[in-house]
């Protein structure tokens, strides 16, 4: 059972991004506020759970949180600042559109660039401890993957309806074949070719 905060007596909220590993697409992140009496045994970290399941545990996030919200980092955002800051702007983002100003955050990894005003805390592997992280988890995944099924439409060589952008063997081999699109993250190593002529050049100089 996850734990339903980490001070009582403040008003915290749980944030998580999707995306960070990804080849192509934005990063998205989520804050979620949820009551201290909230309750779910099925909620749990989204990586945990399956496509059904985060899809039927979303609604009821949204429902019984005090507030929630999704910040959303460019492709294009990603490549100037790179995806540590990008993942880190994506939570300031969804915190910033929070209907109910957090005191505490509660946050997924070992990492975090200061809020604000806002004192918070790293959870490393957070969302399989406390029940906003593991809410704002779900949010972020399911928004990200509704996002990349869109771009699926567009480009649909690149199977985003399957694996959402993270570098498959078959993302990877479409690559190869057809070339980048607008949605793909330039500064990322899209090719495994890439790591060696990176080291050539290296070598070279």
């Amino acid at each position: 059972m996850l734990l339903p905060y980490l001070n009582e007596k403040l008003i915290e909220a749980g944030c998580d991004e999707a995306g960070r590993g990804c080849l192509a697409g934005a990063v998205f992140a989520a804050a979620v506020i949820l009551p201290k009496n909230f309750k779910c045994e099925e909620l749990n970290d989204s990586k945990q759970l399956s496509e059904k399941q985060r899809y039927a545990l979303r609604p009821l996030i949204e429902k019984e949180a005090l507030a929630w919200s999704v910040g959303i980092v460019s492709p294009e955002e990603i490549d100037q600042i790179n995806i540590l800051n990008a993942s880190f702007l994506a939570m300031h983002r969804a915190i910033d559109t929070l209907q109910v100003r957090p005191e505490h955050l509660l946050i997924d990894g070992n990492r975090f660039k200061i809020y604000p005003e806002i004192p918070h805390t790293c959870i490393i592997k957070g969302d399989g401890k406390y029940l906003a992280i593991a809410a704002a988890s779900i949010l972020a995944k399911t928004y990200r993957d509704d996002y990349m099924l869109k771009l699926h439409q567009e480009y649909d060589v690149y199977n985003w309806d399957r694996n959402k952008g993270y570098p498959t063997k078959k993302h990877r081999e479409a690559i190869r074949q057809h070339g980048i699109t607008p949605y793909h993250r330039k500064t990322f190593t899209l090719l495994p070719e890439q790591l060696t002529i990176h080291f050539k050049l290296e070598n070279k100089e």
